[in-house]
């Protein structure tokens, strides 16, 4: 019954060590995937969301005070022309 006993734990100590080293190589394959997402998003030169939402702020008031300008403009060319 000895024996049967040792095979069983042999058997266990061999399925433990078969799934700590499955862990380990998913733990590695997704390491590796954000690594090549890394890469492959920094290839491309995108914005982050702060930097893009700086620029829309930054269009957003050239525009109002492009709205402005046109508006003073008339007035003038009004004052001017009438």
């Amino acid at each position: 019954m000895q024996t049967q006993s040792s095979v069983f734990d042999d058997l266990a100590r061999l399925m433990t060590g078969a799934m700590g080293m499955a862990q380990g190589m998913g733990d590695e394959a997704k390491g590796f995937m954000r690594a090549q997402a890394d890469r492959f998003v920094a290839e491309m030169d995108l914005v982050s969301r702060d930097e893009f939402e700086a620029v829309k702020q930054m269009a957003a008031e050239a525009r109002a005070e492009a709205d402005a300008l046109r508006a003073k403009i008339a007035e003038l060319e009004a004052k001017l022309g009438g």
